[in-house]
């Protein structure tokens, strides 16, 4: 039973940073049904925008140091989301899908090897800005203050995003692009504005992510984003992209159903080295069973 709490805590620890990813992806499909390749690379972005404001700082175990590189990569990371929305997205958004889905391919790729060229290929330590300890609970089973930590912010960011979202007017102004985005220019919503908000908002939960990522397993590397980001992906698509509630959900099951691979699969042949795989087998499934996920909608366009 001990190794049952194990695994769900760790596989909820890591599907709350998938979660916090996925809704990136699912606030800029909702809005453009573009599918933002870039989005881990955000992720990179962010840890290593943490990484060097902790450095140059000299910051080190402290609740204001992490307060501070928390919020200073999140504004780091929400610039990077809108110069590329402003720069790379805005510009192809008239021509056709592919274009743009290519177009974030080809900004994915730019990121990774212009932080690998500018910094070079090889993991880094992040400063360590919490002295992690860990609490026990029942027979072997335990949760370290850097889990808690996750669990606490991921949860504070996804209530900070749905009142921001359901009770602010840019929420509100969200909504309605989502909905429609020609009646909401009709209606005198200043689209672009609002879109490049949605990047920036997306950008700055990613980041979080990433700085929380590296409180728990502190390396981090040019393409850290690449496996997360595509994993995060499958969590939108799981829980049903374009749906914020279902990007939670869909982030927290593969977490789990990941570290039940690890802690179970052996048990009917399945080894711990598969762990990366189940993500990937859940997307085919869903894509065959039910592809507008979990809390998805199917929606019928008209010709």
């Amino acid at each position: 039973m001990d190794t049952f709490v194990q695994q769900l805590i760790n596989g909820l620890n890591i599907g709350a940073i998938y979660a916090l990813i996925a809704l990136g992806y699912t606030m800029v499909y909702g809005i453009l049904r573009l599918i933002n390749f870039a989005h881990g690379d955000i992720y990179m972005v962010g840890a290593f925008a943490g990484y060097f404001i902790a450095l140059k700082l000299g910051l080190g175990p402290s609740w204001g140091g992490l307060l501070f590189v928390l919020i200073g990569s999140m504004v780091v990371a929400a610039i990077f989301g809108m110069v590329i929305e402003r720069f790379a997205y805005r510009p192809v958004r008239k021509y056709a899908r592919m274009t743009t889905l290519i177009t974030a391919i080809g900004v994915s790729l730019l990121l990774e090897n212009l932080f690998v060229a500018l910094f070079g290929g090889q993991g880094r330590g992040f400063p360590q800005l919490i002295n992690d300890t860990t609490f026990p609970l029942f027979g072997n089973a335990a949760i370290s203050k850097s889990q808690i930590l996750i669990f606490a912010v991921s949860i504070a960011l996804m209530v900070i995003l749905q009142w921001i979202i359901f009770k602010t007017k840019v929420g509100t102004a969200m909504r309605a692009v989502s909905f429609n985005l020609n009646s909401a220019k009709l209606m005198g919503i200043n689209t672009d504005a609002i879109i490049m908000f949605t990047f920036a908002l997306g950008s700055a939960l990613a980041a979080a992510g990433g700085v929380l990522t590296a409180q728990y397993s502190p390396t981090i590397d040019p393409l850290m984003g690449i496996t997360t980001g595509l994993k995060a992906f499958v969590a939108a698509v799981l829980g049903g992209i374009g749906n914020i509630p279902g990007a939670v959900l869909g982030g927290l099951l593969i977490g789990v159903a990941e570290t039940m691979v690890v802690g179970y699969g052996s048990n009917i042949g399945i080894q711990s080295t598969y762990r990366d795989a189940v993500a990937f087998a859940i997307l085919i499934l869903v894509l065959l069973i039910r592809p507008s996920g979990i809390l998805g909608t199917t929606v019928q366009e008209k010709v």
